[in-house]
């Protein structure tokens, strides 16, 4: 799920979506109940991604995520 949610998020750069978009976009489930599951995988994500690279997926507080081309890499030391 980590790949087609960083997917989504390259396919609609710098378009913001709410985790009950996400939800039903990328998992193809109704956020009926809890929609933290979207964090976790964001998070993993992140993780997987580096140092470098995780800033280009943006948290827009109380809304969702976005990804973020311009979020420059970092240099890894």
């Amino acid at each position: 799920m980590e790949f087609e949610l960083l997917a989504h998020l390259m396919a609609n750069q710098r378009r913001v979506y709410t985790r009950g978009q996400l939800m039903a976009l990328v998992w193809q489930q109704n956020a009926m109940g809890d929609t933290r599951t979207v964090d976790v995988h964001v998070a993993r994500l992140r993780r997987k991604l580096g140092p470098g690279y995780r800033a280009m997926i943006r948290t827009v507080r109380q809304v969702g995520y976005a990804f973020e081309p311009s979020a420059t890499p970092k240099p890894c030391s």
